[in-house]
């Protein structure tokens, strides 16, 4: 199946990002600037001494130019070990915070995505983002960066030294720039586009992947586990090739590099050989100049081969950048216009394949205030009739509308304060059992807070926590039973108050022994609000308003639960093996 993977930035757009973000921190990147500058300088200290030495040995200087010499030299390299330490390390410290900033904003802009794009998008596309590209960019401010220019620098302020010694010289080493040209102009349109497919096809990796371990349970009901492996290890194949042949690529072009160093060192020698019979250069210029160019081969070398990595890091950024870029959903200030509770879902049809409905023709009118409960076998289509109700799943075919509204026609944010889904795949945040809790209403008061958790039947177990309200839940902190994550997920909906709550299964990791309790909590959060529950156990059909049973997607029976007992159709006997 096709997908619409988020946007990719492009190079410009991706520069003026970066830049923007790194204008926000100048102190730090002055400071590291002129270290690197400062280390570029102490570089041309080494050669141009080895050669001064050469010379007072062939001429018969003094013995203390070469004491002299070595003094300097180890000077130099002290400044060169300090400068390259600060440098690094004010680099980090305008890099790190620029790429924290980054990360956030994009995690800012998936946040806020709309629930239909990301559902086009797929979870591994944007889980390889957040995941993979940021720690490539990461990677890339500690190790290469800081190499990328220390390499620059090296090359500018070297070329400088050679054609300080002599232009010839000079000339003869710049020679060798069409071959390391070429050489790039055969690697960088070939490897390009590898980069971006290779990261795009980490993308489809991770969304098989993810879609294999969320499904498990699925997938071995239905004997599908083979079909699914296969398709992990096709996706994870055709990733291997691209990185194979991304490295193979990398090989043939160091074999280009090796042959322009011999090229240029070659030139720098004859060229030289030829000065010094005409009495035109001395051997220890000519052996600085050798030097010079040989101290060229690691900030070359590493500059060139770099490539592979800022290739690599380069497409992670733009991958980041493109998420980064998204338009946020424009705020509204105006007020919900929707008032009342009434929920319409008519002639609904959905295919999450083309040809293969879940859905045909459902039509379910709410009341306000009404409970409705759907049953059904597995695969009914219950859960994605609960999705399509709650706003995340925008059918193929039909309408919903909620207080008489469109669900299209609403703001964004109209919609999620007037409809709340519940699931049974809750999440505890790290933090205290109050942050989890007042995320549906940032500020909300101690005892609003209380007041909710002691609706969903939760106080007794909070107090009974080290610290309450302040203990750490959590993966860092205090770990929750699957029925006490249900609750914190029920108190948020009793917080944020929505006129219309959408319960898919969401007592079904309870057990048996918090399921009554759970059941109990979650009528309470349904008291006085329209409420649509996909129900796991029929002991919630029982209690509900009216019952709507469901059938390979397709409403087959409604009425209440007497009504459907007494009339001895598929709901009697859904009731009577749950009951027996």
């Amino acid at each position: 199946m096709s997908r619409h993977l988020l946007p990719i930035a492009t190079r410009g757009e991706t520069t003026r990002l970066a830049a923007s973000l790194l204008r926000a921190h100048r102190g730090p990147l002055t400071v590291a600037a002129a270290a690197f500058v400062v280390v570029g300088l102490a570089g041309l200290v080494g050669p141009w001494v080895l050669g001064r030495i050469v010379d007072a040995v062939t001429t018969g200087g003094d013995s203390s130019v070469v004491l002299n010499g070595a003094l300097l030299i180890a000077a130099a390299s002290i400044l060169i070990g300090v400068g390259t330490s600060v440098s690094v390390l004010f680099l980090a410290r305008a890099g790190e915070p620029a790429l924290a900033d980054l990360r956030e904003q994009a995690l800012d802009r998936a946040l806020h995505l709309d629930a239909h794009r990301l559902e086009e998008a797929g979870a591994g596309d944007l889980l390889s983002r957040m995941g993979d590209d940021v720690r490539s960019v990461a990677q890339s401010l500690t190790q290469i960066v800081p190499l990328l220019i220390q390499s620059l620098v090296a090359i500018v302020f070297t070329a400088g030294g050679l054609f300080a010694l002599d232009w010839r010289l000079g000339l003869a080493g710049l020679a060798s720039a069409p071959f390391y040209a070429m050489g790039l102009r055969w690697y960088l349109p070939r490897s390009g586009p590898y980069y971006a497919r290779e990261r795009i096809a980490q993308g489809e990796r991770a969304q098989v992947l993810v879609s294999g371990v969320q499904g498990a349970s699925t997938l071995r009901a239905l004997s599908r586990e083979r079909v699914q492996l296969d398709s992990i290890a096709h996706h994870s194949r055709h990733a291997m090739t691209i990185s194979l042949d991304v490295f193979r690529l990398f090989t043939r072009f160091g074999a280009r590099q090796n042959r322009s160093e011999l090229i240029g060192l070659c030139l720098v020698l004859g060229t030289g050989f030829v000065l010094v019979r005409h009495d035109l250069a001395t051997v220890g210029a000519v052996t600085a100049a050798a030097l010079y160019f040989h101290r060229l081969f690691n900030p070359i070398g590493a500059l060139l081969m770099i490539f592979d990595d800022i290739q690599s890091a380069g497409a992670s950024l733009a991958r980041l950048a493109g998420v980064a870029r998204l338009e946020p959903s424009p705020a509204s200030d105006a007020p919900s216009p929707v008032r009342d509770g009434r929920f319409e879902l008519v002639g609904i049809s959905h295919e999450y394949v083309p040809g293969h409905r879940v859905l045909s023709d459902v039509t379910i009118r709410v009341a306000d205030g009404e409970r409705v409960a759907l049953v059904g076998a597995t695969g009914a289509g219950k859960s994605t009739l609960g999705l399509i109700a709650a706003g995340l799943l925008r059918p193929t075919a039909g309408r919903v509308s909620v207080g008489g509204f469109a669900e299209s026609s609403l703001h964004p944010s109209h919609l999620r304060a007037a409809v709340a889904l519940v699931t049974q795949d809750v999440h505890v945040f790290s933090g205290t059992v109050r942050d989890n809790v007042d995320l549906a209403r940032p500020g909300a008061s101690d005892p609003e807070i209380r007041g909710a958790l002691e609706t969903v039947r939760a106080m007794s177990w909070v107090d009974a926590l080290p610290d309450g309200l302040d203990t750490v839940v959590g993966d860092h902190g205090h770990r929750l039973t699957p029925a006490q994550a249900q609750q914190l997920a029920l108190a948020r909906v009793l917080l944020h108050d929505p006129l219309v709550a959408v319960f898919d299964e969401a007592t079904a990791e309870a057990g048996s022994s918090g399921a009554r309790e759970l059941e109990e909590a979650a009528v309470a959060v349904a008291r006085g609000r329209t409420s649509l529950v996909v129900a796991h156990r029929l002991t919630q059909a029982r209690t509900a308003d009216r019952v709507i049973v469901m059938h390979e997607g397709r409403i087959v029976e409604e009425g209440t639960h007497d009504e459907l007992v007494a009339a001895g159709g598929r709901y009697a006997d859904l009731w009577s093996a749950w009951s027996t």
